[in-house]
């Protein structure tokens, strides 16, 4: 079963992180702290683990996922986080990344979707 949630915050600091390349997301239940730097979503489970070649939906864009860090997996399905980074590199640099390719980074409002089609 694919993972898809809808945006339902979008925080003070997104903008900031965009402007450096990544996107972090959390569920719509992170703390206040938390929140501010990230875009929520809607609590959704994870029965499969996202992978290089699985597509993700952003906003308004799709992206290919290019490398996946070793804790990404477990906070996507533990607490709905990880830290998109739009560089379609081959590896991460941290645990908790995923690596993304794809045009430009996406438009995000409330409402949208974000969800892993896994292949």
């Amino acid at each position: 079963m694919d993972y898809k949630t809808k945006v339902t915050g979008i925080g003070d600091l997104v903008k900031d992180f965009i402007e450096q390349g990544m996107i972090i997301v959390y569920n719509d239940n992170a703390p206040k702290e938390l929140a501010e730097m990230a875009v929520t979503h809607t609590i959704a489970s994870m029965d499969q683990e996202a992978k290089t070649g699985d597509v993700v939906i952003l906003g308004n864009k799709d992206y290919v996922i290019t490398a996946v860090g070793d804790e990404a997996n477990h906070t996507l399905h533990n607490i709905g986080h990880c830290t998109f980074c739009f560089s379609g590199a081959s590896e991460v640099e941290l645990p908790g990344h995923i690596q993304l390719e794809g045009e430009g980074m996406p438009e995000i409002n409330i409402g949208d979707p974000f969800e892993i089609y896994f292949t």
